[in-house]
């Protein structure tokens, strides 16, 4: 287990590597410069700004310096906000994308699970249509066009809920619908797959025979044999939302870290874009890593002899 754990620690140290040069690298590639869209700017000025922050230096001398400040858990400061460090910026920011991405995540999950069981038990009836083809316009249709929707449609329409913000229990509402919809229907079509193979199982059957409780059999060999799949997914899953809430702090006015990323992009903040980027990285890679994690604990067949598997 332990060299289990190390192999797969050492991965995503090189995974953050590749991201973190690949991501400075392009940045460095596009036209211009965080100081580029600024007007009536004296050359003495730009050019004092270019050594505050290093920008004067060649790309590979600037590369390296930031790679060593990374190491030490230095991302910089803000070159557009005056004396905001970008750890800062992404303490503050990130409360309010953790709690919209953790109840989305807990919703995606509990739903389509749910959803999926019920299919998987009336199979070939009205019930098991109709969620199928929910769940397949679930997929089909994007998050933010989603998201549009259901402010016009609640918001702007009915009054149900508020068009923008993020101040109560109420808010989570909508912004929750629109990211965790496409999860739930795919957790929902793995669910129902998985179970449908699960419940014609030999052991299922035995079960059965035996006359064991149906509950028992459902919940203790059914549900944990066919939720396999749906673990598998959490890490995706993860990715999925966690990128998805971008778009949707921007339709609903959450003042997330997401709001921040487009905003760095925009004004081509350097520190900011790169900072939030490895945050994301981080952050999915260890998602990963405790899906890969539970699924040797949900799955007791799965052993860890030789630290090369998952």
């Amino acid at each position: 287990m332990i060299r289990y754990v190390a192999n797969k620690f050492f991965y995503m140290l090189v995974s953050l590597l590749v991201l973190i040069s690949a991501t400075f690298f392009l940045m460095k590639a596009i036209p211009g410069d965080p100081f580029t869209s600024e007007k009536k700017v004296p050359d003495e000025i730009r050019q004092r700004l270019y050594e505050q922050y290093g920008l004067d230096k060649p790309v590979y001398e600037q590369y390296f310096k930031y790679l060593g400040n990374v190491v030490k858990g230095d991302f910089g400061v803000s070159m557009k906000r005056l004396n905001q460090d970008v750890t800062h910026i992404i303490s503050q920011t990130f409360t309010a994308s953790l709690k919209l991405g953790v109840v989305a995540i807990i919703v995606s999950v509990v739903i389509g699970v749910l959803l999926g069981m019920l299919a998987a038990l009336y199979h070939r009836k009205l019930i098991d249509s109709v969620l199928m083809v929910i769940a397949v316009l679930g997929i089909a249709v994007p998050s933010f066009v989603l998201a549009t929707m259901l402010q016009y449609l609640f918001a702007s329409k009915f009054h149900i809920f508020n068009v923008m913000g993020f101040r109560s229990a109420k808010d989570y509402v909508l912004p929750v619908m629109a990211l965790s919809a496409s999860p739930i229907a795919f957790i929902a079509r793995l669910t129902r797959s998985s179970m449908l193979e699960v419940l014609s199982a030999d052991y299922i059957k035995t079960a059965k025979a035996k006359g064991l409780n149906w509950f028992s059999i459902l919940f203790k060999h059914v549900l944990r044999n066919g939720i396999l799949p749906v673990v598998t997914y959490m890490g995706p899953m993860t990715a999925n939302i966690v990128t998805g809430s971008v778009v949707i702090e921007q339709i609903f006015g959450i003042g997330g870290i997401g709001k921040q990323f487009v905003e760095s992009i925009s004004t081509r903040d350097y520190p900011i874009i790169m900072g939030i980027t490895i945050f994301y990285g981080v952050l999915l890679m260890v998602a990963r890593f405790i899906t890969d994690i539970a699924y040797v604990f949900v799955d007791p067949r799965i052993k860890l002899t030789s630290g090369k598997e998952g």
